[in-house]
């Protein structure tokens, strides 16, 4: 036991794991806000200047998107994509943190289930790997860049995104 007064050996941890926790969360609020088209839960999970890459994931199928930037840009673009024509469910799996002060890194994978609201026999599995970085925004994590990278797929990925 540390007998200093006012030295609490286990605060450092804790806000550690409270810093990791919350930034894996910032990909939690963008997979489920997809999922369920909630403009304000995936907004969330962006910085005001946020870049999303999906370029690297799209080009493995001959897709050519452009870079994603802004909260609001990012944010509209995709529910305009997916709303009302494709359903998604999305699984994030091994995020790993590392927090350097008010920044941070994370790797993780995410298994993205994308159908057609008409005709779900026409669908793309995506597994991806993602690189995020991330800035501490108040007591919260946000995505200050995405970027995703297809490890393999199934389906047709250019009929739900599009060639």
């Amino acid at each position: 036991m540390n007998a200093t007064i006012g030295h609490d050996p286990v605060a450092p941890v804790a806000r550690d794991l409270k810093d990791r926790t919350e930034a894996a969360d910032a990909l939690y609020r963008f997979a489920l806000g997809q999922d369920l088209k909630d403009r304000g839960l995936l907004a969330s999970a962006f910085a005001e200047d946020a870049e999303l890459d999906f370029r690297p994931a799209a080009a493995k199928w001959g897709a050519h998107p452009p870079v994603m930037t802004g909260r609001w840009g990012i944010t509209d673009t995709i529910l305009q994509m997916f709303t009302g024509r494709v359903d998604t469910t999305h699984q994030v799996a091994n995020p790993r943190v590392a927090v350097a002060g008010d920044t941070a890194r994370m790797t993780a994978l995410v298994e993205a289930q994308h159908l057609l609201s008409e005709d779900h026999a026409v669908f793309a599995l995506l597994k991806n790997h993602y690189e995020v970085d991330l800035v501490r925004d108040g007591d919260r994590w946000t995505v200050r860049r995405m970027r995703i990278e297809n490890a393999w797929f199934t389906g047709a990925p250019a009929a739900i995104f599009g060639a």
